[in-house]
Parts: C-alpha cells; structure tokens; sequence
C-alpha cells in the first residue's frame, strides 16, 4: 500500500463553479458607514401585569 496522493476529480475553476451551483452569489459586503448601532430593548414580557397565580394562568390558557 502506497501513501500515493488520488487526484482531484475536478479542476478548480469546476470546484468553483459546483459551489456557485450549490450556493449561489456570496451576500455583499457591509461597508462600515453602512453599518447601524445595535441598541438593546427590554425583554420580552410572556405574561401581561399583572399575571395572579401561575397556576390559574396556566388553566386559563390550556397549558
């Protein structure tokens, strides 16, 4: 048994042109004055206030 190299089925300009087949056109680049300033908000509230005993909500909802 050699440790002989197999070639490659494909050239890399059909490599190239399977992955623009399977993926299609890369997304475009971002510029950074394109860019906008991520701002955090409050989370999610689940339940209204106020929300009374866990156990009534879950009835009252079908939980």
């Amino acid at each position: 048994m050699g440790n002989e190299m197999a070639e490659s089925p494909f050239s890399e300009e059909e490599y190239a042109f399977l992955r623009h087949v399977r993926f299609g056109e890369p997304p475009k680049l971002v510029r950074p004055e394109e860019r906008v300033e991520l701002t955090e908000t409050d989370p999610r509230r689940d339940r209204p206030e106020p929300a009374g005993d866990s156990t009534r909500w879950e009835l009252r909802n079908g939980a």
